[in-house]
Formats: structure tokens, C-alpha cells, sequence
């Protein structure tokens, strides 16, 4: 089965990326990518002190502006490459500084990051049900990934309960090349389980600059050594619903 060239974690300068989202767009295009998201940091943790974060509402409108002039910008050219609005929202954040700036509707992708409990899976799921009644319609719910999830927290004593939540709330699990011994094979029965649930999964290389763009192979071989084709193109069917 041939899939396209999907990297759904990219962080540019509005964060802490080294570059900005033109060059992000210009060279995944020569890279030959079909989809893309821009997903930069956001938090009011002590991590909102060590690097830029997506910190106001001012300053998310102007990331998703400049995120639109660039989906316009590929729209019009007729350019094969898809390119998402997203954010990394960091679980540690309070509940109130996530429903009070980020506006669901939006963005395109969520990516929740650090899921290391069942409590935070229900931090999610609270969150999750405060956008679902704050958006007038379904077909403006983005789609939801967990960002570098290590199964190694929950897969020994709650993976019963991990799968039925990501299964309840539509939320793949991200091959995230920067993590590459999240996907080891000591949790063979993780990925059986989501094969088994038919839960999406998908791929990003949590790129910080250019040359990380184009890390996407070994995610790849990865969903296939483990039979996830299929969950894999579940996600792509998503991908090629968006508006």
C-alpha cells in the first residue's frame, strides 16, 4: 500500500522552531510531502518560561493568520501539499488557560502532550466535551493525536481504559520520530490493541528545523512492522476530508 508523505508535528519560529512557517511551507514542498501540520507550543507551565509559547490570544491569531495566508497561498498555486492548522497544548496547563484561548473551531489538529495517567486522559475528556458544546457544528472538530505518548504509563496496569478512551474520543496515537523508543517493540501489545480497536495512528518528527522535516521513513516502517496500515490510513482518510 503506497500513503502519502504525512508530518503532523512541525514547530516554527512562533514557538520554539527555529524557522518560520514560509520556509517550513517552501521546503516541504521540495521535500514532496502531501500533509503537513504547523502544531506549536502552548502552555502556562514552567515550560512557558523556558521557550516561546503560543501565549495570548493576540499572538494565536496571528499564527493562525499567517498559517491561512499560506493554505490560501497553496490553494491558489494548486501546490500538492495539504498544510494544517495545529497546536501541542501541554497537558500540565491549567483547564481554564486552554478553554479560555484556544478557540477549537480554529484549528485543524490538537495534539494533547505528557499523557502519564488515567487522570490526564480525564483532563482530556473534559476539555474535549467543553469544545464539542462550544462549536455549532461536528464537521469543525479538529482532529485529536496524542504527541509522543509513551505506552510504558498506562499499558502494564490501565490499557483496557487508554483504549477505550482514545477509541471514545477519536485520538490516534502519534509515531513521533523524536521518540523513537516509544514505538519499541516491548509494546507489542499496545500497537496489537489498536490494530485490534482499529484507533488511528499517525506521524510527525516533532521537526524543530529543516533537516527534520523530511523524518518520516522510519515512522513508516514502523506502522507496518507492527500491521497498522490500515489504522494509518484511517487517519489519512481524515486528512483528506478537511476542508
Amino acid at each position: 500500500m503506497e500513503f502519502p508523505r504525512v508530518n503532523l508535528h512541525i514547530h516554527s519560529n512562533f514557538s520554539d522552531g527555529a524557522n518560520s512557517i514560509e520556509e517550513i511551507v517552501l521546503e516541504s514542498l521540495k521535500l514532496g510531502l502531501d500533509y503537513i501540520a504547523i502544531t506549536d507550543h502552548f502552555t502556562n507551565t514552567w515550560k512557558a518560561n523556558i521557550i516561546k509559547t503560543l501565549n495570548s490570544r493576540r499572538k494565536i491569531s496571528r499564527y493562525l493568520d499567517e498559517i491561512s495566508e499560506y493554505q490560501e497561498f497553496l490553494r491558489s498555486k494548486k501546490l500538492p501539499l495539504k498544510l494544517l492548522s495545529g497546536v501541542e497544548i501541554d497537558l500540565r496547563s491549567s483547564i481554564d488557560y486552554i478553554k479560555n484561548n484556544i478557540e477549537i473551531d480554529k484549528f485543524q489538529l490538537i495534539l494533547f502532550e505528557y499523557l502519564q495517567n488515567m487522570k490526564d486522559a480525564v483532563k482530556i475528556e473534559r476539555i474535549i466535551k467543553y469544545w464539542k458544546v462550544s462549536i455549532d457544528s461536528k464537521s469543525d472538530f479538529p482532529i485529536i493525536g496524542l504527541a509522543h505518548f509513551d505506552p510504558g504509563y498506562l499499558i502494564y496496569n490501565y490499557l483496557e481504559d487508554l483504549i477505550e478512551f482514545l477509541k471514545e474520543y477519536d485520538i490516534y496515537f502519534e509515531f513521533n520520530y523524536s521518540y523513537s523508543q516509544y514505538y519499541s517493540s516491548e509494546y507489542r501489545l499496545f500497537f496489537d490493541k489498536l490494530k485490534e480497536h482499529k484507533i488511528p495512528v499517525g506521524i510527525g518528527s516533532d521537526s524543530h528545523s529543516l533537516p527534520y522535516l523530511a523524518n518520516i521513513k522510519e515512522p513508516l516502517e514502523k506502522i507496518i512492522q507492527y500491521n497498522l496500515e490500515d489504522n494509518f490510513q484511517l487517519l489519512i482518510l481524515k486528512l483528506r476530508e478537511l476542508k
